[in-house]
């Protein structure tokens, strides 16, 4: 257990990186357009003017007509399987008598405007936009404003546009990184702040969300990839394999990715199964220094010692490759994971791209106080209260108890001369 303590506290954030944060944040609140414009330059290589920073009417829409067919059906069928499971999610006003005769209940409603980071550069995630834009469009948001870092050249990926396109976004911003964090809470000449800042990121972008908090709400802490994978008999090292080098191929070199078994000689299979399989991967060399960096295998002597584990490391995505009465236990034992995936045949990717849950999930052991994204996030809940003479004389007697107790006279005498 010390070595599995002493591996996640890799996930605590650096002072030397807290503080980098802490200082663009600063320059932004302090030169706003001026500030996005040098950051721009310095990390994405960019040369943009404020009037550059968003993106035109024209290029979205030109983004959705270079959308082959077959990628078009692939935005649609991902974007139908997260609306039909995010509509569950939808809350339901009520009201209803309390012991009092009192009138209570809620009401909820979308917040005003939120603001979406889109991971973008390298790995431009068009996922992404479905996974938060289409939330948020269900929830009723009436602005959206999206963000995401451009080329050095400033362009942003067709994909991503053209999903921007189709969900009905005009309010998009070539802007990345921790600056992007700060115009959304701080605002700028050009760009008005939000109420709330959503979407994954890298370390820094994981970092100023949380430096933020409470300047703008933020929807928790997704920051570099992890994956869990927990492997009885049953499991298939190859499956094992490709699902771990998956999430590894994010590359950032700060994901975590964890192997938990019951036998060592299943460790040492996958091992062989990743050397082979690595051979067929692109970007091979940067999930080589994943894999160096932040990769454990833990042999363990029960599924009960898998889902202490488990419950500790809190994972971003965990596959349950067990057998089925074994994936039920787990399932009900562990409650801290952003996702599970179940069997041999729910790698994660599914539910990166298509399955219907949002891919954004908190890491680096949040998903101990945070859940994964839910159209929820995007509403708030308003608490209702409504009185008459017989309910408040009725609730009189109770608030001058807790009047007295308090040394509160008012509070009981705001009551008491309405009874």
């Amino acid at each position: 257990m010390d070595e599995l303590v002493a591996f996640c506290r890799g996930s605590v954030v650096p002072k030397e990186l807290a503080d980098s944060v802490a200082a663009i944040l600063a320059d932004v609140r302090l030169r706003g357009d001026e500030a996005l414009a040098y950051y721009a330059a310095k990390f994405d290589g960019a040369k943009l003017r404020a009037r550059d920073f968003r993106v035109s009417a024209a290029d979205l829409a030109g983004a959705l007509k270079r959308l082959s067919p077959a990628e078009h059906r692939a935005l649609k069928a991902a974007h139908d399987n997260i609306v039909s499971y995010n509509r569950r999610g939808l809350p339901k006003a009520w009201t209803a008598k309390n012991l009092h005769g009192g009138i209570v209940g809620e009401k909820f409603d979308p917040i005003r405007r939120v603001g979406l980071y889109i991971p973008g550069g390298e790995v431009p995630l068009v996922s992404t936009v479905l996974m938060t834009v289409t939330l948020a469009k269900l929830a009723g948001c009436p602005e959206i404003a999206v963000f995401t870092p451009s080329s050095a050249d400033g362009k942003v990926a067709d994909g991503m546009l053209a999903a921007l396109q189709m969900l009905g976004v005009d309010e998009v911003y070539r802007v990345g990184g921790v600056q992007a964090i700060g115009a959304m809470a701080y605002g700028t000449t050009t760009i008005r702040g939000v109420d709330k800042v959503f979407g994954p990121g890298n370390a820094y972008v994981c970092e100023a969300k949380r430096q933020v908090f409470g300047t703008v709400g933020v929807d928790s802490l997704p920051g570099p990839s992890e994956v869990m994978v927990i492997a009885d008999e049953t499991a298939k090292a190859a499956y094992v394999a490709a699902d771990l080098l998956a999430q590894a191929e994010h590359g950032s070199g700060r994901e975590k990715i964890y192997l938990v078994a019951t036998t060592g000689d299943f460790i040492t299979a996958v091992a062989a199964e990743m050397r082979t399989q690595l051979q067929l991967i692109t970007r091979s060399e940067k999930i080589r220094n994943v894999l160096d960096q932040g990769l454990l295998a833990i042999e363990v002597s029960s599924l009960g010692e898998a889902a202490v584990i488990a419950n500790y490391i809190a994972p971003e995505h965990l596959e349950l490759m067990v057998a089925e009465a074994s994936a039920k236990k787990l399932t009900a034992a562990i409650t801290t994971a952003g996702a599970i995936m179940m069997g041999n045949f729910s790698p994660t990717a599914l539910g990166d791209f298509t399955a219907g849950p949002s891919h954004v999930l908190p890491t680096g052991r949040a998903g101990r106080f945070f859940s994964g994204l839910r159209v929820v996030d995007f509403i708030r809940r308003t608490s209702l209260i409504r009185y008459d003479r017989a309910s408040v004389k009725k609730a009189e007697p109770t608030v001058a108890v807790f009047a007295a107790m308090e040394k509160l006279d008012a509070h009981g005498r705001s009551v008491r001369i309405r009874a």
